[in-house]
């Protein structure tokens, strides 16, 4: 992506963010999704190309994601499942997860995403089998860095571990100043950090070339080995 295109396009996602018009709630399939259109778009092809027979996602918010991610199972036929994880699940989405009917694709975990009892929940279900991970919870450098490295055994040469927003890290210091993430303590810190411990993966540079908007810069991670 040219340098200049690319600036715009930290510009746009910046300005969304401020002004919330990136993730102004709306609905995949009924419920609130809090992604963009570029994103979800990479997200399918992604999905198509590699058949998972698990996604994993972490952090559920209203469960548009999850309820995304199960469609794109649904027309893959087969038995794929969303496996989500939330520190806290509130009532009502699980209520309206639970009773959508694409709920037969989801397995809802409640718990911590780098608690170790979590993990064995997740490795029990997918049990060897192919996986797709996304992370999308706590935006820490710490809490991301933990998951990366618990997810990423999961994932098999040729799949994903996509990191989500980590484009805090291209924000202004005082961006969040009610969160403890910021630049320097962020998804994308934590996505540098894991590549220098861990050789079986790269940043996949050209989705990003393809989509121009992204919250997940640096985020496609391929595994290679």
């Amino acid at each position: 992506m040219p340098g200049t295109l690319k600036d715009l396009s930290k510009t746009w996602i910046r300005e969304a963010t401020r002004q919330k018009n990136g993730f102004s709630f709306m609905t995949w399939l009924g419920r609130p999704i809090l992604q963009i259109g570029s994103d979800l778009m990479a997200l399918q092809e992604i999905i198509w190309n590699l058949k998972p027979e698990f996604i994993i996602e972490t952090g559920i918010a209203h469960g548009g994601s999850t309820i995304f991610y199960a469609s794109m199972l649904e027309l893959l036929g087969g038995s794929g499942k969303v496996i989500s994880i939330d520190i806290e699940i509130r009532d009502h989405n699980r209520k309206a997860i639970e009773e959508h009917p694409l709920s037969k694709r989801v397995e809802l975990i409640q718990g911590s995403s780098i608690d170790p009892a979590t993990v064995a929940k997740v490795a029990a279900l997918v049990n060897q089998r192919s996986a797709l991970v996304i992370l999308d919870s706590n935006h820490t450098h710490d809490h991301v860095l933990e998951e990366l490295r618990l997810f990423s055994p999961f994932v098999r040469k040729g799949s994903y571990l996509i990191v989500f927003d980590t484009a805090i890290d291209d924000m202004p210091d005082d961006f969040f100043p009610d969160r403890p993430w910021k630049k320097g303590n962020s998804p994308k810190s934590a996505v540098h950090q894991f590549l220098k411990e861990n050789n079986r993966f790269v940043i996949d540079t050209a989705i990003e070339e393809k989509i121009l908007l992204t919250v997940a810069p640096d985020g496609f991670l391929k595994c290679i080995e």
